[in-house]
């Protein structure tokens, strides 16, 4: 007997029941940011189907969004390699390919800074999530989620509803870990809470000397409180966000800015005041040459004044998809309105104001979106309160563990969080100086565990959460970069991959078994041996004092009392590194430098240091020799002469064959003091 054809109002409920049908895969990856393209790739390279969904319409997050100036500067570069080395060796074939001659080799184990142009980066991203057959969907806005139990088992998102064995939180803001009632915090620990010195409220930057409110006793704009909180508290807070744009002073391809909507002068006082009283005024954006004649704009984080909307990042990731763009278009017109005043405004001075007017955006880079990055620099968002929360001793003190994914050597390295109008001036708040660790050649490198990526399992057993991962904001501010990011989606996308093949939860997934595909996907998992490791390069990382003429006196000849901290992230240093005093300026610091002239008269003193805003303006220094004794003053943010290592700093008596002492202290010296090296020249 023939069927009889459905009725056209079956017709349309069939056609309505398929339509709205889940997208099903073993892995559902969110969020396309470095992590996530990374946990996708991995996770499909272990044979199982993978969908990675993006919130946005852009792949890649920053590292396709204009940061070229890769933040690969890890301490220990041999650790760096997996997906994120792969990623990299694809870019430099793209360009050999082209006769492109980039200034790096990739498979140069020493070398730690790789620098790429926008679109060839999007284009080798989509080519490996093509190679690895990713089904990749973007503008997919998560709306909520179904669980069954501690079991998630469907993400329902703004255009279809995607259902998985395991899901990853990809985002930089962990939406989907929060979504589904995990556990997670934001902003900053108190020092109490992890016995974290680097935690509670950070003053790495000096104070500058004017006021912060107006004439009516008003606070200025970009001034973001006159009261920061106790020192040691905690807070909501997290460090600032900024674009990081591709830009070009070459004609052919240079776009001009666009001038900002209602700019308004006055959001500038501040900066006004700042450029009246700076000595040595420099620009305020960071830049790094790129290939194809471009530059990537950074927000600098030792500058006072920057890319980065201090204080306008708070509340990113709790809003919703209105909430952020609303915040997205401030941060661009507070970087529009930026580069209006320093190219137009009589505050700044000339040169700078003509050297930043030589920069445009980009014709030949994202022109679906008028040449603007698409994306902003999430540098930090939610953190999960997982199986294990990684914090400072993790770091510096107790580095390893027995189920590690990742080996990082990333300096601890926090952006402000606030700017602070106080009586006696303007202070940025927030900023954590690069720090390593005392005594460590080569500075550090860490585990993140298996149990960092993990929820607690009773709130959910099939989710992993690489990039907002359980962690303190201090621990954060070294593991918050690309390449970190990069191998921690990598070894989610394996982790998901085996427990989705093995119905396991991902709490319970054997340790040995992810240990042994992390490492066939070409992840270093050992922690380096020091003896191990190449020796400190000499000439430009690295200057042997004994190649030097004089009496050359290094760091780790001196009597050092109070407290000091080793550091090398500034280069050329004479040895293997120096010390600074965290810029506590409490007289506490001392180094005493003992030496015996061979010869008696008048000697130039000179000194090795690593100049920059942020240093003393006024170290003090006493020079004794027999009955001879004479005081410098030495100003640390005067720059060295052009390949030197040291600079004069004054003539001093000496007397042969004396026990003779030059000896410092940071005795009220408002900046980091530091102590690299004396050589006197007889």
């Amino acid at each position: 007997m023939p069927m009889k054809p459905l009725s056209l109002l079956a017709s349309f409920f069939l056609a309505a029941t398929y339509a709205h049908a889940a997208t099903e895969a073993d892995v559902i990856v969110y969020g396309a940011t470095p992590g996530g393209f990374c946990a996708a790739i991995a996770a499909a390279r272990e044979g199982v189907s993978v969908v990675l969904l993006e919130p946005t319409n852009h792949i890649g997050g920053v590292n396709t969004g204009g940061l070229c100036f890769s933040d690969s500067n890890q301490t220990v570069r041999s650790t760096v390699l997996g997906l994120f080395e792969e990623w990299h060796q694809s870019i430099e074939q793209d360009y050999q390919q082209r006769d492109v001659k980039l200034p790096y080799q990739v498979g140069t184990k020493d070398h730690t800074h790789w620098t790429y142009e926008p679109h060839i980066a999007m284009k080798i991203t989509r080519a490996m999530l093509d190679e690895a057959g990713v089904k990749v969907l973007t503008q997919r806005i998560l709306k909520s989620v179904s669980k069954d139990g501690a079991r998630l088992t469907k993400l329902n998102t703004s255009d279809g509803e995607f259902v998985a064995k395991v899901f990853v939180d990809a985002t930089y803001e962990g939406d989907l870990m929060a979504a589904s009632g995990v556990s997670w915090t934001i902003g900053r620990e108190g020092r109490a809470e992890f016995g974290e010195p680097l935690a509670g409220k950070q003053y790495s930057k000096r104070r500058m000397d004017i006021s912060g409110r107006d004439a009516e006793g008003k606070l200025l704009p970009l001034i973001t409180t006159d009261d920061a909180g106790p020192e040691a508290d905690g807070d909501n807070k997290v460090m600032v966000y900024s674009f990081r744009l591709c830009l070009t002073k070459d004609a052919a391809n240079r776009v001009p800015f666009p001038a900002p909507a209602n700019y308004d002068p006055a959001r500038f006082e501040v900066v006004r005041r700042y450029f009246a009283k700076e000595k040595r005024p420099i620009l305020l954006w960071d830049l790094y040459p790129l290939p194809g004649n471009k530059f990537d704009a950074n927000n600098g984080i030792w500058k006072q004044f920057s890319m980065g909307l201090v204080g306008a990042c708070n509340g990113w990731s709790e809003a919703d998809e209105a909430g952020r763009a609303k915040s997205w278009e401030a941060h661009k017109q507070y970087t529009l309105e930026l580069y209006h005043f320093l190219t137009t405004d009589a505050a700044v001075p000339e040169n700078l104001r003509k050297e930043m007017s030589e920069f445009g955006l980009c014709k030949d880079e994202f022109d679906a979106y008028d040449h603007w990055s698409p994306q902003l620099y999430v540098r930090e968002g939610r953190r999960m309160k997982g199986a294990y929360v990684v914090s400072q001793k993790d770091i510096m003190d107790q580095p390893e563990k027995q189920d590690a994914i990742v080996v990082s050597s990333f300096p601890i390295d926090s952006h402000d969080c606030q700017r602070v109008a106080t009586q006696d001036g303007v202070i940025n708040e927030g900023t954590i100086m690069p720090v390593r660790v005392p005594g460590r050649k080569h500075g550090y490198a860490y585990h993140v565990p298996y149990r960092a990526i993990t929820p607690i399992d009773s709130e959910c057993s099939n989710l992993l959460v690489p990039v907002a991962l359980s962690c303190t904001h201090v621990a954060y501010s070294s593991i918050r970069v690309e390449p970190t990011w990069m191998i921690l989606g990598q070894s989610a996308g394996i982790a998901a991959a085996l427990s989705a093949k093995q119905n396991l939860a991902v709490q319970r997934l054997p340790y040995p078994a992810l240990r042994e595909r992390l490492l066939a996907q070409k992840q270093v998992l050992a922690l380096p041996v020091l003896a191990d490791l190449p020796p400190e390069p000499k000439g430009a990382m690295s200057i042997d004092p004994k190649s030097l003429p004089g009496i050359v006196l290094d760091d780790s000849q001196a009597e050092l009392k109070g407290a000091w901290s080793h550091s090398s992230n500034f280069k050329p240093h004479i040895g293997t590194g120096y010390v600074h005093d965290e810029k506590s300026s409490d007289g506490g610091s001392i180094a005493i430098f003992r030496f015996k002239p061979t010869k008696a008269g008048r000697h130039e003193l000179r000194m090795a240091y690593s100049a920059h805003e942020t240093r003393t303006t006024k170290l003090p220094l006493v020079i004794r020799s027999g009955a001879h004794e004479t005081k410098l003053t030495v100003d640390q943010t005067v720059a060295l002469p052009v390949g030197e290592a040291f600079r004069s700093i004054g003539s001093i008596e000496l007397e042969a064959g004396s026990d003779s002492t030059i000896t410092l202290s940071n005795t009220e010296t408002e900046g980091f003091v530091i102590v690299d090296a004396f050589q006197v020249i007889e």
